[in-house]
C-alpha cells in the first residue's frame, strides 16, 4: 500500500495578514458610513418627503429640514414638490426658446354639430395628497394630461361650433374644470387643481377659421357698442334725474316762498285795512303821503294859496337839513 500525502499548511507573511486585516476594516467601516448615510435626508422648503416602511408608506414630513430615519433597506424615502405649483399644456408645447409647437393629435376636438375645432389649454395643478399621488397614479403629470384632453373632449363634444368659439369660452372651462375635479375625487389620485385656462379654441386654419373670426369680431364690436350704450345711458339718466329733482325742488321753494309772500301781503293788508276803519279819513291821507314819498322821494313842496301866488311859509326843510348838519357835526 502507498502511503498517505501530508501537505503541509502555508505560512501567511505578517506583512500580508496585516494588509488583510485594515481592508476588512476599511470595507466594515465603509459599509458603516454607507448605511448612516441613508438614515439623514433633507427636506426642502417646496418639498414633501414620504417615508416608506418595507415599502409601504409610514409618514410624511412637510416641514423644511434635517430629519433622521431608520438606514436603508428598511426605511427609504420619496420626495416630491408637493408646495410647488405645477403646469402642463394640452395641445401645445412650448420649446426651450419660447416658440409653440401645436400638437394636432391633442388639439383636435369635433364639437356636437360635427365640427372640428383647436383647443389648446393650460393646467396649473399641485400635489395635494403625497400617499395617493404615490400609490393610486403612476406618472401624474401624464395621467392629468390625459385627464384634461377627455374632460375637454367630453364638454366639446355636447357643444355647437358657433357657440364654442365666440361666447362660449367661459361656459366650457367651467365644466371642464368640474369633469377635473370630478374625476380626482373618483381617482383619488391626490392631485389638486389650480386652474385651467383656454389659450385658443378656434376652427382650422383657412377660409373658415377667417369666417368665424370675422363672425366673432363683430359680435364683439356689437358688445361694445351695446356696452358703450349702457354706459352712456347710465352715466345720463342719474343727472337727468337729479336734474329734474332740482327744477321740482326749486319749484317747491318759489311756491312756498310766494305763498309766504302773499301771506305777508295779506297780513298787512288786513293790518292797514283795520287802521282804516278807525278813522277813515287820517289813515287815507296818510297811506296818500306815504305813497307820495315813495313816488317822488326828492321832491320839494310849494304852497300856493288859491289866487295863485305863493303862500310865505317857514324853511323848514332847510332848517331842518341845517339843523342835522350842525348836529353831524
Amino acid at each position: 500500500m502507498s502511503e498517505p500525502i501530508h501537505f503541509k499548511k502555508a505560512k501567511v507573511p505578517a506583512s500580508t495578514a496585516t494588509l488583510i486585516k485594515w481592508v476588512v476594516i476599511g470595507a466594515v467601516v465603509l459599509a458603516f458610513l454607507g448605511i448612516g448615510s441613508t438614515m439623514f435626508y433633507v427636506v426642502e422648503e417646496q418639498e414633501h418627503v414620504a417615508i416608506l416602511t418595507f415599502g409601504k408608506f409610514s409618514e410624511e414630513k412637510v416641514d423644511a429640514g434635517l430629519y433622521f430615519k431608520a438606514p436603508y433597506p428598511f426605511q427609504k424615502i420619496v420626495k416630491v414638490p408637493a408646495k410647488l405649483t405645477q403646469k402642463i399644456e394640452v395641445g401645445f408645447r412650448t420649446e426651450a426658446d419660447g416658440t409653440m409647437t401645436l400638437v394636432e393629435e391633442e388639439a383636435l376636438m369635433i364639437t356636437g354639430d360635427e365640427n372640428i375645432v383647436h383647443a389648446d389649454a393650460i393646467v396649473e395643478w399641485r400635489i395635494g395628497n403625497v400617499k395617493d399621488y404615490l400609490y393610486n397614479i403612476e406618472n401624474g403629470e401624464e395621467f392629468l394630461r390625459n385627464e384634461t384632453i377627455a374632460s375637454i373632449r367630453s364638454v366639446i363634444g355636447s357643444t355647437n361650433l358657433d357657440f364654442a368659439i365666440t361666447d362660449g369660452k367661459t361656459e366650457i372651462e367651467a365644466r371642464v374644470t368640474e369633469q377635473l375635479l370630478a374625476l380626482q375625487e373618483k381617482y383619488q389620485t391626490g392631485i389638486h387643481i389650480i386652474a385651467l385656462r383656454f389659450q385658443d379654441i378656434e376652427p382650422p386654419s383657412g377660409e373658415v377659421q377667417q369666417a368665424f373670426r370675422d363672425v366673432t369680431n363683430a359680435r364683439e364690436e356689437q358688445n361694445t357698442k351695446v356696452n358703450k350704450a349702457k354706459a352712456y345711458e347710465n352715466e345720463r339718466i342719474p343727472v337727468a334725474r337729479g336734474e329734474a329733482q332740482a327744477m321740482i325742488e326749486a319749484a317747491q321753494a318759489d311756491k312756498e316762498s310766494r305763498i309766504l309772500s302773499a301771506t305777508g301781503d295779506v297780513a298787512q293788508f288786513n293790518a292797514i285795512y283795520a287802521e282804516y276803519l278807525k278813522n277813515k279819513d287820517i289813515t287815507e291821507f296818510r297811506l296818500i303821503m306815504e305813497t307820495l314819498e315813495l313816488i317822488y322821494p326828492n321832491a320839494k313842496i310849494i304852497i300856493t294859496g288859491e289866487n295863485g301866488q305863493v303862500v310865505q311859509y317857514l324853511p323848514l326843510n332847510e332848517l331842518m337839513t341845517s339843523s342835522q348838519g350842525g348836529a353831524a357835526q
